[in-house]
């Protein structure tokens, strides 16, 4: 395959990831107004057009695997391809996190609980800003910002450190809505994983421009289990 060729699919794919980033953003803004609506018919809206997400990042992989397998690409697009597998990977994953919100809010119902929307809302709206920059400058292959992006995750930690606090006096105050409380403990940590996963893909960034594997320091071990 000539490289103009190349270049031409491997652009095709960029613009997929781009997209299914969009869509990824898109779900969680809505699972968190839907969490503040108490919307539930579109939190299930949601839930089931999850669907499309999981669609779209088996196509981008399969469109990666045989650009791999046919052209068994060197060094820097070599990077850059294994690179992209992980962060489609790390995408679908965040779509379930706003998945994993909607079944939240369908589970939650019409219960009479204080919901810390202002603080969620916050958190999505970070986790979201920091997600779109980074697959900016994933497609860039800018080092520079993408070594800068994960130090916002602090203030993410930090609201989400704040919604447990809320969410421990309530369930001492109200022993009674313990389980709805403990439901919304996990919309917040979801949001705060997405966030991390946000540094996965800024590590990735580093790897293509540099060929550095580096790990900025976040703890990845606590997979949040989204509700049954």
């Amino acid at each position: 395959m000539p490289r103009e060729s190349f270049d031409r699919k491997l652009s095709l794919i960029q613009d997929e990831i781009l997209l299914l980033g969009s869509m990824v953003e898109q779900a969680m803004l809505n699972a968190v107004e839907a969490l503040k609506r108490r919307d539930v018919a579109k939190s299930k809206q949601i839930y089931d057009d999850d669907i499309h997400i999981n669609d779209r990042r088996y196509a981008i992989e399969n469109a990666i695997l045989i650009l791999l397998a046919t052209q068994q690409p060197l060094a820097h697009d070599l990077r850059m391809l294994a690179a992209m597998l992980e962060v489609n990977t790390e995408l679908e994953r965040m779509g379930d996190y706003a998945k994993g919100i909607a079944k939240v809010n369908m589970k939650l119902g019409d219960a009479d609980i204080q919901i810390p929307i202002r603080e969620i809302e916050q958190m999505a709206e970070l986790a979201v800003s920091m997600l779109h920059r980074s697959l900016s400058t994933f497609i860039a292959e800018d080092a520079g910002k993408a070594r800068a992006i994960p130090q916002e995750d602090d203030l993410v930690d930090a609201l989400y450190t704040d919604i447990y606090h809320k969410m421990v006096a309530s369930m001492i105050s109200k022993p009674e809505i313990i389980d709805q409380a403990n439901l919304l403990m996990w919309v917040a940590h979801n949001i705060e994983r997405m966030a991390d996963r946000v540094t996965n893909i800024c590590e990735r960034t580093v790897f293509i421009a540099t060929g550095e594997m580096l790990e900025m320091d976040l703890d990845d071990d606590d997979e949040p289990e989204n509700p049954e």
